[in-house]
């Protein structure tokens, strides 16, 4: 699924991720999970920074790949740094204590001190 595409068919706004499970064994967590910013990328322009980063950034290479020229790669690559900007948000300061709560490493009164 294009996650990015992802529209309600009913009122037209995002869909969002609220189930994740494991093929393996069936296991299934639901709630609300982050995209991230690549992953909203359309499956097209996620394969294209895919084969961007596996051959190191090279626009030549790129331009053999995708058979188009070099002011179409710089143009895509732009396109693509534009949507990835639009998406992007900082990550709350609070996101590392949180995370460290979530691992065991600090306890929850540990967490709000660090917090406030």
């Amino acid at each position: 699924m294009d996650i990015s595409k992802s529209i309600c068919p009913d009122c037209r706004q995002p869909l969002k991720v609220s189930k994740m499970a494991c093929p393996s064994c069936n296991m299934a967590m639901e709630g609300e999970f982050e995209v991230s910013p690549l992953g909203k990328l359309s499956s097209e322009d996620q394969a294209f920074v895919i084969a961007f980063v596996r051959h190191h950034g090279s626009l030549k290479k790129m331009e053999s790949l995708f058979d188009i020229s070099y002011p179409t790669v710089k143009n895509r690559l732009n396109a693509i740094a534009a949507a990835l900007d639009k998406s992007f948000e900082a990550p709350s300061p609070n996101s590392y204590v949180l995370e460290q709560l979530a691992r065991g490493e600090l306890t929850v009164d540990e967490a709000l001190e660090r917090m406030s």
